[in-house]
């Protein structure tokens, strides 16, 4: 077992990772914005903030990992 950092910015971090990992795997797809909010039944501003790196739900998380056909675990 390993501790934590002393602070958490190793956290923002790994959300930029999975945003940016969602961005790109959305782009590869030739895939919309538009297209992915709409068939994740998340809301559009939803999206965006999870391509920020924005701190969202696991659930939000996981319906557009699905759309994307991307194991949550290859988001890291």
């Amino acid at each position: 077992m390993r501790d934590l950092p002393d602070d958490d910015t190793w956290i923002t971090d790994r959300r930029r990772a999975i945003g940016d990992h969602l961005r790109q795997e959305r782009r590869r797809q030739n895939l919309t914005q538009d297209q992915v909010w709409q068939a994740a039944r998340v809301d559009r501003r939803t999206l965006q903030f999870v391509e920020s790196g924005a701190e969202v739900k696991l659930s939000t998380l996981l319906r557009i990992a699905w759309v994307l056909e991307v194991p949550l675990g290859d988001l890291d």
